[in-house]
């Protein structure tokens, strides 16, 4: 019964992961801390901190924990298979249809309005992820506006900001500003 619990909770999570990681954090938040109690939410935000550095996609990542945590490995192929079909299913249907339907106003204005829902849900989640009454640290806000910066003004690779933003963190823990 649980491995069925765990098909219907990821493929739920495939189903409606629109945007990319960020914007259906929310939707595996729901399934597995709010819906069927596999994580509390403390557990959530750790998975979620210790999946961000992990190459490869969230719902993945959350879907081999969570599996693996609920039934072993039995568990956490049901969850990834789960999760994968429907993407599967909506890339073969998709293709078909954009390749014949792509220049249609109606489905050029649809696919524009998502992305907004989409930047909404992020903006979201990202208010979520931190405590906010540090964020306006000068430690942290530093953190927040040079990162911010570099994406947005230079080609440097996010994972080269993530890896500076951490020796940043460890550096001013270690002479003593943190």
């Amino acid at each position: 019964m649980v491995l069925l619990e765990l098909f219907i909770a990821f493929f739920r999570i495939g189903l409606f992961a629109f945007g990319g990681a960020e914007s259906f954090l929310p939707l595996i938040e729901r399934e597995v801390v709010e819906n069927n109690h596999w994580l509390d939410r403390p557990e959530f935000l750790e998975v979620l901190g210790i999946v961000r550095v992990i190459p490869g996609a969230i719902s993945i990542k959350f879907a081999t924990y969570t599996g693996y945590k609920v039934a072993g490995v039995p568990g956490a192929i049901v969850a990834n298979l789960a999760n994968l079909l429907p993407a599967i299913l909506f890339i073969i249907l998709a293709s078909l249809l954009y390749s014949k339907y792509k220049d249609i106003p109606f489905i050029k204005a649809g696919l524009e309005a998502v992305q907004f829902a989409i930047f909404a849900m992020i903006i979201a989640v990202a208010i979520q992820l931190v405590d906010k009454n540090r964020v306006f640290q000068l430690k942290y806000l530093f953190i927040v506006v040079v990162s911010f910066l570099l994406f947005v003004l230079t080609k440097v690779h996010p994972a080269f900001i993530i890896v500076a933003a951490a020796l940043y963190g460890g550096l001013i823990k270690l002479i003593g500003l943190a």
